[in-house]
């Protein structure tokens, strides 16, 4: 390697530097997003179950009454 072509070989390591650090940055940036995104379906899926629950504790409590009422009839 002659010091003549030095210069030219750190330019050109140092661009491919750049591209890493920049392709770095953006999984960085994208990884925080998803995470986010993650905690917010989570959230999401906990109030939909909590929702379903409720919604099916009154459906049987409904479906006893009417039970209750046919049997008293």
């Amino acid at each position: 390697m002659t010091e003549s072509h030095l210069p030219l070989e750190l330019k050109t390591l140092e661009n491919k530097l750049d591209q890493l650090f920049n392709k770095y940055t953006d999984v960085k940036n994208e990884n925080s997003s998803l995470k986010i995104k993650q905690e917010t379906l989570a959230q999401e899926k906990a109030q939909l179950l909590e929702k379903t629950t409720l919604a099916r504790t009154r459906v049987e409590a409904m479906i006893t009454r009417l039970k209750a009422m046919e049997h008293s009839s």
